[in-house]
């Protein structure tokens, strides 16, 4: 694998990164939007009541 191959991969690897992260920034920020933040939040506190025999 030659000099430009490599940089052409590397070009792609961060391209790829930067689609991904960008991809969660946006369903983080929707969700949040949609008030799913709060239903998360309620559902994992009732399991870790239910864990630890509270719930």
């Amino acid at each position: 694998m030659n000099h430009s191959d490599r940089v052409r991969k590397e070009r792609r690897v961060r391209i790829w990164r930067i689609v991904l992260i960008g991809a969660g920034v946006i369903l983080i920020a929707a969700g949040i939007l949609n008030q799913s933040l709060r239903d998360v939040l309620y559902k994992a506190i009732n399991i870790c009541a239910e864990c630890i025999g509270l719930g």
